[in-house]
């Protein structure tokens, strides 16, 4: 059965083993970071900080920092089971096209029951506080020494796209400037930019209505993050991915919905025009952000649970938890990614590279230059059109060894040959970029070379033992007591 909210998912993982409580009191400013910096770097259980400093309202942290984690936060014994249900859905005579067999997702008969469901009430609406509130009630974290301030680190973002009426959900960072305002971090190719944009542009109401759900059951949670079409709605995946829909319950002050089982919810606008500096912030390259101008938000309303538990997460040197996060993600739309490119075998995007630095890639090659056609063809999907370095290699390849993959790799490359620089847009935290949001990027041909490509040697053979040997000194081995 699906968790019913956050509650439920910090009692599993409790129960699994997964949750350690801290009794005693831990301050948000820093001393939370190094607790969830540890635990995850040495694969320790999530937390559940009970006392934060200054606050009475309890601190959950690194829910999805690991393998067993996502598994039960997606209540899945792998997370590759979700990839395999979106196969069987999207084999049933779906459309050309990856925009067409996503949209024919909700089509389907037993989907339907996954869009999000429309409720009066909601536990997030317990408590109304349409005046005196503060965000200084809540125990919200400075993550690293240099930050600009405390941010809120794991939101759900809800906007509506002005034109179409579609909702977003989208995590953007938010830093609590006092409080009633917070910076409202969307990149400029981020979902909630351009919802602004089209207000901008509409010359309409001076405002855009902004809500922010912050604590909620994990599959809701963790459809913020995901890669989605602009016009598929998070919640309904949300619905998918718990085999359950999403209950939304409408704002006190505007019309935008929220899941009803939040802990906590932040009501409130966006001035157009109106800019702020924002930053720095360390970031989940490993490096500081730097301070620009970002759109402000202003709260009109606090809802929440009578016993809220705030839900945060932190950034930093991989691997942290967002790097189980974006793993998950790698695993459950490489279906959806063969859809377009079905000569992929898989994928890898390891720690070290933060998502958009690099991604391995084995491929069945078919045509003289195919790795050259994967390679653009990923760069023009979506947030793919980030990655700075693709890397692809032959199907025999394990792309989830990044030793071997590195092996083989320099083994396979004439680098003048086999190196092609683009350019193009690049993520906006890309400290190395030429500009903000423009840059360059570089594939790898690491494929054997054919005689079409103008390779008219001979291809090495990999060496390895016959399976004959092997077996017999299976054998041998273990009579030496090895």
């Amino acid at each position: 059965m699906a968790y019913s909210d956050l509650r439920e998912f910090i009692a599993a993982l409790e129960k699994h083993g997964e949750l350690k409580r801290i009794p005693f009191e831990v301050d948000p400013v820093l001393e939370m970071t190094e607790f969830a910096d540890r635990a995850v770097k040495r694969g320790g259980p999530a937390l559940l900080f009970e006392k934060p400093k200054g606050s009475s309202v309890p601190v959950f942290m690194n829910g999805f920092a690991g393998t067993k984690k996502m598994e039960i936060a997606l209540e899945v014994p792998s997370v590759d089971e979700v990839a395999r249900r979106i196969s069987e859905y999207l084999e049933m005579r779906a459309p050309e096209g990856l925009i067409g067999k996503l949209k024919m997702l909700p089509k389907l008969a037993e989907m339907s029951a996954f869009f999000p469901k429309i409720v009066s009430r909601g536990p997030c609406k317990e408590i109304i506080r349409s005046e005196g509130f503060s965000l200084g009630d809540y125990p919200i974290l400075q993550c690293w020494p240099e930050d600009g301030g405390r941010f809120i680190t794991l939101p759900m973002v809800f906007t509506r796209n002005p034109e179409t009426g579609k909702r977003n959900c989208g995590m953007y960072r938010m830093q609590v400037y006092d409080g009633h305002t917070t910076g409202m971090h969307w990149q400029t190719h981020k979902q909630g930019a351009e919802h602004y944009r089209r207000c901008l542009s509409a010359g309409g109401p001076s405002r855009m209505e902004v809500a922010v759900a912050i604590g909620s059951d994990p599959a809701t949670m963790y459809s913020a993050i995901l890669p989605l079409p602009p016009d598929l709605d998070e919640m309904m995946i949300a619905g998918f991915l718990r085999d359950k829909p999403v209950e939304m319950v409408r704002c006190e002050t505007s019309d935008l919905e929220v899941p009803a089982n939040a802990e906590i919810v932040l009501e409130g606008y966006v001035e157009l025009g109106e800019m702020r500096t924002e930053g720095p912030f360390g970031d989940h390259t490993g490096f500081y952000s730097l301070e620009d101008e970002y759109p402000v938000f202003h709260l009109t309303c606090i809802t929440q649970r009578r016993d809220p538990i705030y839900a945060a997460t932190i950034v930093g040197p991989p691997p942290m938890e967002d790097y189980y996060m974006g793993k998950a993600i790698e695993r459950i739309f490489l279906p959806l990614l063969r859809l377009q490119l079905p000569e992929i075998r898989d994928i890898s995007m390891p720690a070290e590279g933060v998502f958009h630095n690099l991604m391995l890639v084995s491929m069945r090659k078919s045509y003289p230059l195919h790795a050259r056609k994967v390679m653009h063809a990923i760069w023009g999907l979506g947030q793919a059109m980030f990655t700075k370095c693709i890397v692809v290699v032959d199907e025999d390849v394990d792309v989830q060894n990044p030793r071997e993959v590195v092996w083989k790799a320099l083994n396979n490359i004439d680098p003048e040959r086999d190196i092609q620089f683009v350019l193009g847009p690049v993520d906006s935290l890309d400290h190395a970029s030429r500009l903000p949001n423009l840059g360059s990027k570089m594939g790898i041909d690491a494929t054997r070379k054919w005689p079409q490509e103008g390779f008219t040697r001979p291809w090495p053979g990999l060496i390895e033992m016959s399976p004959e040997v092997k077996r017999r000194v299976d054998e041998l081995w273990r009579q030496a007591g090895l």
